[in-house]
């Protein structure tokens, strides 16, 4: 593998001197690009775009032309492994991701098999060395997968949801059966992950994009339980470095303490986390990745520029800060904002690293 000519990510998540803030954005190759459209339409439909790896490399890569990003993310979707599990992946216009099959009940459960990465997911392994190699050293590369709480969601509600009548029902009404789901949830997440890294993958994220839905107890013991589980068993050095892990957990303000405790390298904030306060909290102990609320990018470049210096002041000076959005950015927002955010961070961020 070619030598890493940025490293100023991997270096921050790993709390070590930077000689600016580093920034990647959330879903930072996607339908806000013109070219990224382009791109899903000579693919014919998104997980077209997912299972070919040239298209997936390409559209990983448009971000970092446009803008002075320091991390890419390989282009892929969260729902990966439900889909390898064969409960039918698709797309309805507008309403987001659905499941032909759902998992609702104790023999659903049983019957559901572990993932085999190399096997059931080869395009994302095929993707990841794809994109690895055409980056050839330029940033590092990203691996992510779903949650288990967060997947398990989507499989027992069938797709998106706004209350999770049916996933929460299981939790507290049959919660040996739901442990069970997680537990191989979190397996097949560990496995799907450690080939990620053992592909190219230089960092890897957890997302948790359902956990905030979670009440306090429920939280600890349904979603951080189980991305613990997968914590320690990630492969943490690779490749002659440190594979660091990012935990996000939406709208998880009030357990950051808890989430520090996992062994994860950083947390991911979104906006409604004050970066100060969870500095003051955690940052001793992990680096805080964030948390730039997405719709900010709607303001003018000036209303940008001044969010940016009151978070980096938020944090303050010191390395162990990932400047990101507080969520993905938004399928609307205007690229030449976008422009202005990365351009923000690179011309302000200096000055807290001397």
């Amino acid at each position: 593998m070619s030598e890493l000519k940025n490293d100023r990510f991997l270096r921050a998540l790993m709390r070590q001197p930077v000689d600016r803030t580093p920034i990647w954005m959330m879903r930072q190759a996607g339908r806000y690009l013109p070219e990224y459209r382009a791109s899903r339409s000579q693919a014919g439909d998104f997980m077209s775009l997912c299972k070919n790896a040239d298209l997936a490399c390409e559209v990983t890569i448009q971000p970092l032309d446009r803008f002075p990003l320091d991390a890419a993310i390989l282009f892929s979707d969260i729902l990966t492994i439900p889909d390898a599990l064969g409960l039918g992946l698709y797309f309805e216009t507008g309403e987001g991701p659905r499941f032909k099959k759902t998992i609702r009940t104790e023999q659903d459960v049983a019957n559901l098999g572990i993932v085999n990465t190399e096997t059931d997911l080869d395009y994302v392994l095929k993707a990841v060395s794809t994109i690895r190699h055409e980056l050839n050293g330029r940033v590092p590369l990203i691996g992510f997968s779903g949650s288990p709480w967060t997947l398990a969601t989507y499989m027992v509600e069938g797709g998106s949801s706004k209350d999770f009548r049916h996933a929460k029902a299981m939790l507290y009404g049959q919660p040996d059966v739901m442990h069970e789901l997680l537990h191989k949830l979190a397996l097949s997440v560990t496995d799907y992950l450690n080939k990620q890294i053992l592909a190219g993958a230089q960092a890897v994220q957890i997302f948790d994009t359902w956990g905030g839905a979670l009440a306090h107890n429920a939280y600890l013991e349904f979603s951080l339980k189980y991305m613990k589980q997968i914590v320690d068993g990630l492969i943490r050095d690779h490749d002659g470095r440190r594979v660091p892990v990012i935990l996000f957990t939406k709208g998880a303000g009030q357990w950051l303490e808890a989430m520090a405790d996992t062994g994860a390298d950083a947390l991911g904030l979104d906006w409604t986390t004050d970066i100060a306060d969870a500095r003051r909290r955690i940052g001793d102990k992990v680096a805080l990745q964030g948390n730039m609320d997405p719709s900010v990018l709607y303001a003018s470049p000036a209303n940008i520029r001044a969010e940016v210096k009151r978070i980096l002041d938020g944090y303050g000076q010191g390395t162990g800060h990932i400047f990101n959005l507080g969520h993905g950015i938004h399928q609307f927002a205007d690229p030449a904002h976008a422009k202005a955010f990365v351009e923000a961070v690179v011309e302000l961020s200096p000055e807290y690293h001397r």
